[in-house]
């Protein structure tokens, strides 16, 4: 069983250990020590990186027999070690490292110093002890309480057991924060199963034997495996960011300390070029942004109206140089117009008696449409599905009007083929 470091010292950075085991797992190199400071994802939290020796740690599992193996892996390491990276258990004239290759032969006994990625870490301190301090003011407030809590790369969730209003989300939030502001001691104690019992705990521990306890003072006592901060200041600061109703409860969004700051930044970013490019104040944003999107909508319908009318008289201008065929008068042509300009342009045509249209895009991949007036018997579905037959791409549509895209011919080439078809 590996000894945990950081049950006692979350704050433990660097540590020499003795080499117990070294396997291989598929391609993975999987190195497990008698003693670690590196975490294991478990309890909603992710495992620890950092480096043992010149080697990468990627990944730490906490195994069923009670150890923790580290995956390692060569690479330059973003971590510094402040002793020798590695030093054999008992002198010996063989060199067991090969630096300048950039191998190394670990082997059981000997003596390796580690350090994990301390950035990292604190991040995963400051968001673990704030949703301990989160989820007790909603339990407390409340009386609503946390099922599952997940640290993310960017952002942590708790999932609550019952949906709770705005109103009720600002109030917790307001009170895990003058929880934070009075930096209160986050204590570790150890308890029996049956010592833990007769304890005051938030929610009942999920297993037996010895307990670790996370004792926010006077707040919240909570059993837990993970890292957490000596005091609730270190969490800096608890911002809800968003919340969503989840398998009948309520999903809470939140971020803490530095990623809080991280999303403050960006936020502020944001805003200010908002600002610059409105010419408004920050509180007149969504106000300014409702107007952008109503003057658009009236933009939108004009552009519509005056598309519609340009496209009735091009309507008549190609109908005037219609080919005539067996199945009606055809017009055929390539147009300088979107997918919504050729459909306009195909209809109005169409809604003329005795007229196919074939129409498409003067770009490679081509857009097609094909259209044909209520009095003439040729499918316009089948002539398209005839064309990408021929020359790929996708579309549909039914019998009097069928639009596709993706054509990859030219439209001299669709074109004619339409001609042929017809």
């Amino acid at each position: 069983m590996t000894d945990r470091l950081y049950y006692n010292d979350p704050y433990l950075q660097a540590f020499d250990a003795t080499i117990e085991r070294v396997e291989h797992r598929g391609e993975r190199l999987v190195v497990t020590l008698d003693r670690t400071v590196f975490y294991p994802s478990s309890g909603g939290q992710p495992f620890d990186t950092g480096v043992l020796g010149p080697l990468r740690v990627v990944d730490v599992i906490d195994e069923d027999d009670g150890s923790i193996t580290h995956v390692v892996e060569p690479g330059t390491p973003n971590v510094e070690l402040r002793t020798p990276n590695l030093e054999p258990r008992t002198p010996n004239p063989e060199p067991r490292t090969n630096l300048e290759r950039g191998t190394l032969n670990l082997e059981p006994g000997m003596t390796v110093r580690g350090a994990i990625d301390w950035p990292r870490r604190f991040d995963h301190m400051q968001q673990h002890s704030g949703q301990h301090v989160l989820s007790a003011a909603f339990d407390r407030l409340f009386g609503v309480r946390t099922v599952s809590f997940h640290l993310g790369a960017a952002v942590s969730t708790i999932d609550l057991a019952r949906d709770v209003s705005p109103a009720d989300i600002a109030a917790a939030e307001g009170q895990a924060n003058r929880i934070v502001w009075e930096d209160r001691p986050v204590a570790i104690r150890f308890a029996t199963a049956e010592e833990a019992a007769r304890l005051p705990l938030r929610k009942e521990p999920v297993r037996g034997g010895t307990l670790r306890l996370i004792d926010v003072e006077g707040f919240d006592l909570s059993a837990c495996g993970g890292t957490h901060v000596a005091r609730t200041g270190g969490i800096g600061i608890i911002a809800i960011a968003s919340w969503e109703r989840f398998k009948g409860g309520l999903r809470i969004e939140f971020l803490c300390g530095g990623r809080a700051l991280g999303a403050f930044r960006s936020l502020r970013d944001a805003v200010s070029g908002s600002v610059r490019l409105l010419s408004v104040l920050p509180a007149e944003l969504p106000a300014s942004i409702e107007r952008l999107q109503a003057d658009a909508k009236d933009q939108k319908r004009s552009l519509a109206a005056l598309q519609g009318e340009l496209a009735r008289y091009r309507a008549e201008e190609l109908a005037a140089s219609a080919e005539p065929t067996a199945a009606g008068k055809l017009v055929a042509r390539a147009v300088d117009a979107d997918a919504n300009g050729q459909k306009a342009l195909a209809t109005a045509i169409a809604a003329r008696p005795g007229y196919v249209v074939v129409l498409v895009s003067s770009s490679t991949p081509a857009l097609a449409v094909v259209a044909r007036s209520p009095d003439i018997s040729l499918s316009a579905q089948q002539l398209l599905a005839s064309l990408m037959a021929q020359f790929g791409g996708r579309g549909g549509g039914k019998p009097e009007f069928a639009q596709g895209g993706g054509l990859a011919a030219s439209p001299d080439a669709i074109l004619k083929a339409a001609r042929a078809a017809i």
